[in-house]
């Protein structure tokens, strides 16, 4: 980045503006996205006497909170979201609790993730596994068939990302630093206490009635917004050298332009191309910034129907510049280029 903001003051000039979060916003926000979401799971306890239905009815919108929820512990890792380091970290490691999320672990991918998104030299922190459509070509049949396997739906969208918050999140690893092993730690310990007076207050059978459906739905949701934030049809790869921070954030990151509600629940972060050029400027700033400047005209959005198209491109084509499909690919080097 230092590079673009010696080359290119105009638009770091322009978006520093929105990098200052306001106090009065993120305290409403946690209000109005934490409170409706305990009165949810109130609803839901009650609603299980009357139909269970209602209550899976209910854990959609609760879901949508919880994603909601999620995007605060985002924006309080890049420390966004307060101006105080403390108050981040606190809020922070609370509610990425609910998400089942370590507040160091996590982040600490996620500054990677930001560090090399886009960068084909750079893959395997933070992001989707990918392949170039010559590496999947050297790989032997069994690796192929792995390959696949992660890359299918039902795994990579319907499956593994209740896996990776509720199973895979709990245990620290031998290569964490001190930081993420004790953020699990604690995790682990809230999640204890809050699971546990939980089950004490309503009962282990209503317990995992309420919080299974809504944990995989939000945790769902969200692994497929991470996926079309950078797995597109127009998305651009490069190799390191032609690495560019401002391009790859513009082109390499979507913007996802969702109905009204959708926007809300997922806290503005469509606005993906902006987030990418500035983690500093708060979610609820990054529609504004689209807004006001030309900068940003241009950038084509990703809607919602075209973005179900995504999910059959798995490979990046280097000498095509895009992602490609595995039936693309087995039809050859024309088809793939088209």
């Amino acid at each position: 980045m230092k590079n673009d903001q010696q080359t290119n003051p105009a638009w770091i000039e322009v978006i520093s503006k929105y990098n200052q979060p306001d106090t009065k916003k993120s305290i409403w926000q946690i209000i109005n996205s934490l409170g409706p979401y305990i009165l949810l799971w109130i609803a839901m306890y009650y609603s299980l006497q009357v139909s269970y239905l209602l209550t899976l009815g209910l854990s959609f919108v609760a879901a949508g909170f919880l994603v909601r929820i999620f995007i605060i512990f985002h924006d309080c890792g890049h420390g966004s979201f307060f101006r105080s380091a403390k108050a981040n970290r606190i809020v922070g490691t609370i509610l990425g609790s609910l998400v089942f999320t370590p507040y160091d672990y996590w982040h600490q991918e996620h500054a990677i993730h930001h560090r090399t998104v886009g960068n084909l030299d750079k893959r395997g922190n933070g992001d989707v596994w990918t392949l170039t459509t010559a590496e999947y070509a050297g790989l032997s049949r069994w690796n192929k068939f792995i390959y696949r396997l992660y890359r299918h739906p039902v795994l990579l969208l319907g499956i593994g990302p209740f896996i990776l918050f509720v199973i895979w999140f709990r245990f620290p690893r031998k290569d964490m630093g001190k930081p993420e092993r004790r953020s699990i730690y604690v995790t682990d310990l809230i999640l204890l206490l809050l699971c546990s007076a939980l089950v004490l207050a309503m009962g282990w059978k209503a317990f995992l009635m309420i919080q299974v459906p809504v944990i995989y739905i939000a945790t769902v949701a969200g692994v497929w917004l991470f996926y079309l934030q950078h797995q597109f049809e127009e998305v651009i790869w490069t190799r390191q050298e032609h690495w560019e921070y401002k391009k790859i954030a513009m082109e390499g990151s979507s913007y996802l332009k969702f109905p009204r509600l959708l926007q809300w629940f997922s806290g503005n972060i469509g606005y993906h191309h902006i987030h990418h050029l500035s983690p500093k400027i708060p979610n609820y700033n990054l529609e504004r910034c689209h807004r006001e400047n030309l900068m940003f005209r241009d950038i084509k959005p990703v809607t919602f129907v075209p973005s179900l198209r995504t999910l059959s491109l798995r490979l990046w084509h280097e000498q095509a510049g895009k992602l490609i499909s595995f039936r693309q690919f087995r039809k050859g080097p024309q088809a793939s280029t088209a």
